[in-house]
């Protein structure tokens, strides 16, 4: 229905065609902008951030030639923006975590991070498992490898899994634990130590491509396997279930469960050992009962326990850290882009873990100064730590962010405001950045 004086019916038409490819055009451009990636509750918050994205979205407007009063300034000033490497972030990142353990030997942890994808133009997608969801959707995965070290988690290195559908001509097919086998050999190359790797069943039943590069790097470690994983016996051997044993399963907060595990002997023993582990040996649940197979050298079937649910604690934790910073949040479809993102989510996530006081050489100064912010967050948890670094890091991120415009166009005052600035927060924050000397280091973190 119309209301509009002398209209032709081709005018109709047309402008009726033009809402449609507007809102079109508006749900892609809202989406780009993040209009519903707010994590709040209350209505007066919601508005706040939707205001925000309108405002962006007439900023981006305001800029096109049309909305313009006269033609636009050539931009060849402009192009000269350069852009950061990802191999070096990559390096910089690695090497930091090398000077904090200085040495010292980390839990190694495989695992593989799944997310959902609408269409075929992201890189990589395909039908399958998305172990964040439990069954098979159309999505992409990456195997990752995180570091513990006194209790406090970091990730290494990741690298996404090409399906053989998906393949462009350069790459070359490799499965989850030939990945897997290839970030473990990089890490040790770089001079990481081991004292135990970590992996669920997908790792602990390739021999071939995972199990066997563990054994040939003399590794100890403790996998998942499958309930029927097979174990060749000799004629007249067979398979001993010892008593169950109680242990005290102990959570990073220091409380504590009640668990049990038994051994499986299967003929006679030998260096790779296998558990069964419940939290009730009368009905032995499926989704709380386990079979892991270790090689490490007088262990004890309590540190098996414990190791194994470190892993699944591990992997719990790993999950909600990567959504707070937004490890699926990415709006990409070019590997290149996604890579990028997910490097910047690892740099953010090593510096929450660089803060805790597990990680620091000596006991932080109080944080008197900064606590006096009116939105900091008192405790010792993740998140709190989270909280705080966004306050701290805010004029290390916002200078990094304007850094490239200052190589092209200089201003000496803002940068010396800057600096000065960074170098107030420098001397209250934890000593963990005055110990840090790599010289790109304010790249390492923003």
């Amino acid at each position: 229905m119309s209301k509009y004086p002398d209209i032709t019916p081709r005018d109709v038409g047309n402008f009726y065609g033009l809402r449609t490819w507007v809102e079109y055009g508006l749900k892609q451009s809202k989406n780009e902008l993040g209009w519903a990636d707010y994590r709040l509750t209350h209505y007066a918050d919601i508005e706040r951030w939707w205001e925000i994205v309108c405002s962006s979205y007439l900023m981006v407007s305001l800029h096109s030639e049309q909305m313009q009063s006269s033609p636009p300034k050539s931009p060849s000033k402009l192009a000269s923006h350069p852009w950061w490497d990802i191999e070096k972030l990559r390096t910089i990142r690695l090497e930091l975590i090398l000077q904090v353990i200085k040495g010292r030997p980390i839990i190694l942890i495989i695992d593989e991070t799944g997310d959902r994808k609408k269409g075929k133009s992201t890189d990589y997608v395909k039908r399958q498992y998305i172990g964040n969801l439990g069954k098979i959707e159309n999505g992409i995965v990456v195997v990752t490898a995180y570091g513990v070290f006194c209790g406090m988690t970091f990730p290494l290195l990741f690298e996404v899994y090409k399906p053989r559908e998906r393949l462009k001509p350069e790459d070359k097919y490799l499965t989850k634990p030939q990945i897997a086998a290839m970030l473990m050999r990089k890490l040790k190359s770089m001079g990481f130590k081991f004292n135990l790797v970590l992996a669920d069943s997908l790792y602990g039943e390739s021999g071939t491509n995972f199990i066997s590069v563990l054994d040939e790097m003399n590794l100890n470690y403790i996998v998942a396997i499958r309930s029927n994983h097979s174990v060749e016996l000799l004629p007249r051997q067979h398979t001993q279930y010892l008593e169950w044993q109680r242990f005290k399963r102990v959570f990073s907060d220091l409380s504590s469960e009640n668990r049990y595990i038994r051994e499986i002997v299967h003929g006679k023993r030998q260096d790779k050992r296998y558990w069964q582990i419940t939290t009730d040996i009368e009905k032995l649940p499926g989704n709380t009962t386990w079979y892991v197979m270790s090689k490490y050298p007088d262990i004890t079937p309590r540190d098996v326990g414990n190791f194994y649910g470190l892993r699944t604690w591990v992997e719990y934790g790993l999950k909600q850290s990567k959504n707070e910073l937004g490890w699926a949040d990415y709006r990409l479809t070019h590997y290149a882009d996604i890579e990028r993102w997910w490097e910047i989510v690892c740099s953010s996530y090593l510096m929450v873990s660089l803060h805790s006081e597990q990680m620091q050489s000596s006991p932080p100064k109080s944080p008197s100064k900064l606590a006096s912010h009116p939105w900091w967050a008192d405790g010792k948890g993740w998140k709190n730590i989270l909280n705080n670094l966004r306050l701290i890091i805010q004029p290390f991120t916002l200078f990094n962010l304007i850094f490239p415009w200052l190589t092209v166009f200089p201003i000496p005052q803002l940068s010396l405001g800057f600096s000065k600035l960074q170098s107030i927060i420098y001397n209250l924050t934890s000593s963990i950045f005055i110990s840090l000397t790599h010289p790109d280091f304010y790249f390492s973190s923003a």
